[in-house]
């Protein structure tokens, strides 16, 4: 038992997290070893644990002949064309994530370079985006002694959440591809209705078989863009609050650590 608790405590060790020293830890007090901590790959992390599991459902469905079901109850191809919005809006997630990664990591190493122990504060090498770009305009700012930030601020909170915006749009492109393919399918409905010249009760085995594939593709459309709604709005959630982590962060950073040193350096 012992030897088995041995080889489980290395393992365990992986898996703690660490403080970032971007996240609140401005103060000056020692960092951890590993100053870009796996703290800032969480997002993405769990954006890619969130695709492991929607493709192992995938595979699932396909197992049970779920997708075969679908295409062949739904002839407009409209629930085809929800579940493709929702592929490529998922893999624009993944995108957006290791942009943010990308950008907490350039926030720590600012951090980092903004240590007493490393002079005047400057711009780290080897790091770019928009955090980067915001905290190089404000050393430009403070050496012209000019220390309104506002409409720096504003401009990386656009490019921070801006393009969320259009996300959530598509997001709702989905709800209304599934009303739209509720409507199809009623019309469908209403149609085969009216053209019924007289009820046979020996047709009525396909008789209820034409009337249902137009309800058939109205439910499946509508429960479709729900499920699909719901999916990726839980990950734009997400990726918003990951972009405001980020810029809690570097608005703390630039308010505090940054704009003492820059006033030191000048003084």
């Amino acid at each position: 038992m012992n030897a088995v608790a041995r080889r489980l405590i290395p393992l365990s060790r992986i898996f703690q997290s660490r403080a970032t020293p971007a996240a609140g830890n401005f103060s000056g007090s020692p960092a951890p070893a590993n100053p870009l901590a796996p703290a800032a790959d969480g997002f993405f992390l769990q954006w890619l644990c969130f695709c492991g599991v929607l493709i192992f459902a995938a595979f699932l469905a396909w197992r049970a002949n779920v997708w075969g079901t679908l295409v062949d109850a739904d002839p407009t191809g409209i629930t085809m064309s929800i579940i493709a919005v929702f592929i490529f809006s998922t893999l624009w997630v993944g995108l957006r994530a290791w942009r943010l990664m990308r950008e907490r990591q350039a926030l720590d190493a600012w951090v980092l370079a903004s240590r007493p122990q490393f002079g005047p504060a400057q711009a780290p090498a080897g790091v770019a985006g928009a955090v980067h770009d915001y905290f190089t305009a404000l050393l430009e700012k403070s050496r012209r002694h000019d220390y309104e930030n506002s409409q720096l601020t504003e401009v990386l909170a656009e490019r921070l959440h801006g393009p969320s915006e259009a996300a959530w749009w598509v997001n709702g492109i989905q709800i209304k591809l599934g009303l739209l393919g509720k409507v199809i399918g009623f019309s469908i409905l209403a149609l085969d209705i009216s053209n019924m010249q007289a009820f046979d009760a020996s047709q009525s085995a396909s008789l209820l078989k034409t009337l249902t594939g137009g309800l058939g593709i109205a439910l499946l459309a509508t429960a479709v863009g729900l499920v699909a709604n719901m999916l990726l709005g839980a990950q734009l959630v997400r990726m918003d609050r990951c972009g405001d982590g980020v810029l809690g962060d570097a608005l703390e950073f630039a308010e505090t650590r940054l704009a003492r040193l820059t006033r030191q350096d000048l003084a």
